[in-house]
């Protein structure tokens, strides 16, 4: 089951803890992974717990010719681009009324133009193979929202209704394009919250704990699969329950 094997599978964030639980689960199903990150040695780092079926791209997604320079590197390494996950992201946290517009505009540009771009760029070779996986990691915050979060939320909130339009575009043509929004996922920024507000948000979370970044990257691995074939155009929501959409 999720058989991936001779699939290419290009990840962005691929540092992260997400981004490296997703490398890790599409690599054992047999998966080709390409790696990228915004520092190559962070790349080197974690290409080496690889044994074999690994490329590392370093990539500042913010800049519109290193994201074709990416996907050129990828398709002239691995030879073409299967699978693209989007989960790049990063934060500039402040209330709306105190946000500079180079915050807003650079969190838009990394968390929506970038995975359009990449959307735009990959699906070109998905459609001459008439087969192809998208998935954009958005965020249970693009949904309910989050205060100091306003270019966050948007950014993340516009990868849904970008994810359904481009999946309605492409579904003719064997690709589908899906979308995760996880909730509170453990990571290194998440383990530096005191316990007494960690068991607070715990609290608030129906199963009772925060997830962990395999369980992120399982559903991945299930939207990637030919298993997930008639599945399109869908929000999948793993936050164990603490927002119920």
């Amino acid at each position: 089951m999720f058989d991936l094997s001779e699939k290419v599978a290009l990840i962005t964030g691929a540092t992260g803890a997400i981004g490296k639980a997703i490398a890790k689960a599409l690599h054992s199903r047999g998966a080709i992974v390409a790696l990228s990150g915004t520092k190559a040695e962070n790349l080197e780092i974690l290409a080496r717990e690889f044994a074999e079926r690994v490329f590392s791209f370093a990539c500042n997604l913010g800049s519109p010719v290193a994201i074709e320079e990416l996907v050129a590197n990828v398709n002239a390494s691995c030879g073409k681009i299967d699978i693209l996950v989007n989960n790049a992201g990063i934060t500039r946290d402040n209330l709306m009324v105190r946000m500079s517009d180079q915050d807003w505009a650079d969190v838009l540009s990394v968390n929506l133009e970038a995975p359009f771009r990449l959307m735009k760029l990959v699906a070109k070779g998905m459609m001459k193979e008439r087969w192809g996986r998208i998935i954009n990691v958005s965020s249970i915050v693009g949904a309910i929202g989050n205060p100091g979060q306003s270019n966050y939320a948007a950014s993340k909130a516009g990868l849904f209704g970008l994810t359904k339009s481009v999946a309605a575009e492409l579904a003719k043509r064997n690709i589908t394009v899906n979308c995760i929004a996880p909730g509170f996922i453990a990571s290194p920024m998440s383990d530096k919250i005191p316990e007494t507000q960690k068991s607070i948000l715990e609290s608030k979370i129906p199963m009772g704990r925060i997830g962990q970044p395999e369980e992120v990257a399982s559903a991945v691995c299930f939207l990637a699969s030919k298993e997930a074939s008639y599945v399109t155009g869908h929000v999948l929501h793993v936050n164990g329950g603490l927002a119920m959409i």
